[in-house]
């Protein structure tokens, strides 16, 4: 039997020879009794790997202390109720009516950056950190199907990214209630949702949000297979959700920005209106998820050739 040579190429994994006649190391572990590829690196391993993680507690820690940090700076600042002074009540102005106000704003502040890192943060630094830290290959050794690895990685981070989307709007509301108090959703075009229907609207809200940022997870995703540097994933999902947000900024473009994702990141304020408005949030779906499959799919295969040298 030949000698490995400690570098995991795309012709070997589970099933395939040496190409000296010899069964390959992989293919003896195939057969072995008791042996599933599907059982290989379970979701609660993973999942419990990711949470231990020093940028998971920190990017936690982050998110759960923002409704805090704004209590207190519109505790500084004063009554945010009113018109801001340009005579148009936005979302801001009405902060403080209520915890579901509140939660409203946390979300608007942070949907633009902050949850963008989030969720770059936990896709980008799931293959990436494993080639930086030379134990990519001995997971494919294992042997672990390089299928698996991605679907395990790609689920467990989709999950710590939904959870980043609910901790903020879950805290605020708590933090919020105790500030000011438990009440109707004041809306800044008039009016207001019944505290009975905040809760649905505030969750449909959160759930475009994290659908919005599908593309940004694909973007970290596929990077995160193509380079041994965590930051350079993370960072060039970040630099292109930027970039997005610019082209969108470019009125000259006219009808073609509607293809650009950044273009629906917040008609998730639809859901927050008195009669729900469906049309930018399904628009907005329908670009984002189909941007979010052509990256998956350019990840998985890409990484099904890839030569794993670290």
């Amino acid at each position: 039997m030949s000698t490995s040579t400690g570098t995991t190429g795309p012709g070997t994994g589970p099933g395939t020879s040496t190409g000296t006649g010899d069964p390959g190391p992989a293919a003896l572990v195939e057969t072995a009794p008791g042996y599933r590829a599907r059982r290989t690196l379970p979701l609660r391993v993973e999942a419990v790997r990711q949470l231990k993680r020093r940028r998971t507690l920190v990017m936690g820690a982050v998110l759960a202390a923002l409704p805090f940090i704004l209590i207190i700076a519109f505790a500084i600042g004063g009554d945010q109720d009113g018109d801001g002074g340009n005579g148009r009540i936005t979302l801001m102005d009405t902060a403080t009516a209520s915890a579901a106000n509140f939660a409203a704003t946390c979300l608007f502040v942070s949907a633009g950056f902050l949850l963008v890192v989030a969720v770059a943060l936990f896709c980008g630094d799931t293959v990436a950190s494993e080639a930086s830290w030379s134990s990519l290959r001995y997971l494919l050794a294992a042997p672990v199907p390089r299928a698996r690895l991605l679907w395990s990685k790609l689920a467990v981070a989709l999950g710590f990214s939904a959870a980043a989307m609910v901790l903020l709007p879950a805290v605020a509301l708590v933090a919020g209630t105790f500030a000011y108090g438990w009440g109707p959703l004041q809306l800044p075009t008039g009016g207001a949702l019944p505290a009975a229907e905040t809760l649905p609207r505030l969750g449909l809200a959160v759930a475009f949000i994290l659908v919005s940022q599908l593309v940004t997870a694909g973007l970290a995703f596929w990077l995160s297979t193509k380079t041994d540097a965590p930051l350079g994933a993370v960072g060039g999902a970040v630099g292109l959700t930027i970039i997005g947000n610019v082209l969108d900024a470019v009125t000259a473009l006219g009808s073609w920005r509607d293809y650009v994702p950044a273009h629906w990141q917040y008609a998730w304020v639809d859901a927050l209106q008195p009669q729900l408005e469906w049309g930018g949030m399904l628009k907005g779906t329908a670009i984002s998820v189909t941007y979010a499959l052509i990256l998956f799919a350019l990840a998985f295969r890409g990484f099904a050739r890839k030569d794993i040298v670290s």
